[in-house]
């Protein structure tokens, strides 16, 4: 079974979506990338809600958050993990995933941590990992050295299709602060777990994007058959993500066909 959904539930533009919640972002997608608490944990009575506004058939897909990942760079973490874990657990059976997000700065010299973290990790999750050091992507006994130790434990490596946004003219400030930001790396769409993660950074150019995307077609229909892939859609302006998902919709539908995203509302007219 494939999930298609977006890195974040509500943004102020999405009201031309009719979404501005949580709840309403349901029952349209299934599934989020969970972003936020890669910025902090939740409260108590934040994760609760989230639990009250979703569904038993939709998934969380959460990233550690950056106390453990970038600031602990997963040393002497154990106690940080614990409480995330342990405050997420009202979600437990809709969570997919957790995943590290791992800055550029953890390196092949690292992977001993990373193992040791994740071998410290409850059973009975599923774990996700995206690499940004480039010599993870230089093919060789490196990148052989990750993929092989994802695979021993059946974790994730997270995938990111990057090539939108840095091969097309930076036109406005949301695509110059993306290409800033996104990391420029090949895309390795390894699987080395059961819940493969592609993230897919569209460009301002939405044909250019969904041209680049029919990589993906063949590639997740075929993951599909005997695993639970997950497809998170992004563009520079995350506001305006709904072009990128109506570009693709035909594409969409044919990989998932009850997919059906929210009808553009119309805008309404004002007096001045």
């Amino acid at each position: 079974m494939l999930y298609i959904g977006l890195p974040q539930w509500s943004h102020p533009k999405w009201r031309q979506w009719g979404i501005t919640s949580l709840e309403e972002y349901a029952r349209y997608f299934n599934c989020v990338e969970g972003n936020t608490t890669l910025y902090a944990v939740p409260s108590a009575e934040t994760v609760m809600r989230w639990r009250a506004m979703s569904h038993d058939d939709f998934r969380f897909c959460f990233k550690f958050p950056a106390t453990i990942s970038h600031q602990a760079a997963l040393r002497d973490c154990a106690s940080l993990t614990q409480a995330f874990l342990q405050r997420m657990e009202p979600l437990a059976e809709r969570v997919a995933q957790y995943w590290l997000q791992l800055p550029a700065a953890f390196s092949p010299q690292d992977l001993p941590v990373l193992w040791a973290f994740l071998d410290r990790l409850p059973q009975g999750f599923n774990w996700g990992v995206e690499v940004r050091h480039p010599a993870f992507f230089e093919k060789g006994d490196i990148e052989r050295a990750l993929n092989q130790g994802l695979h021993a434990r059946g974790v994730n490596r997270v995938i990111l299709d990057s090539r939108p946004v840095h091969s097309a003219a930076a036109s406005t400030p949301a695509m110059v602060e993306a290409q800033r930001k996104k990391p420029r790396l090949p895309v390795h769409a390894v699987l080395t777990g059961t819940m493969p993660l592609v993230r897919f950074i569209a460009s301002d150019d939405m044909p250019q994007s969904a041209g680049l995307f029919h990589h993906w077609i063949n590639r997740l229909s075929g993951w599909s058959e005997d695993h639970n892939p997950f497809l998170f859609l992004h563009t520079p302006d995350i506001g305006e993500v709904h072009q990128i998902v109506t570009m693709l919709l035909p594409v969409l539908q044919r990989l998932v066909p009850d997919f059906t995203p929210p009808p553009a509302q119309p805008e309404q007219p004002t007096l001045f």
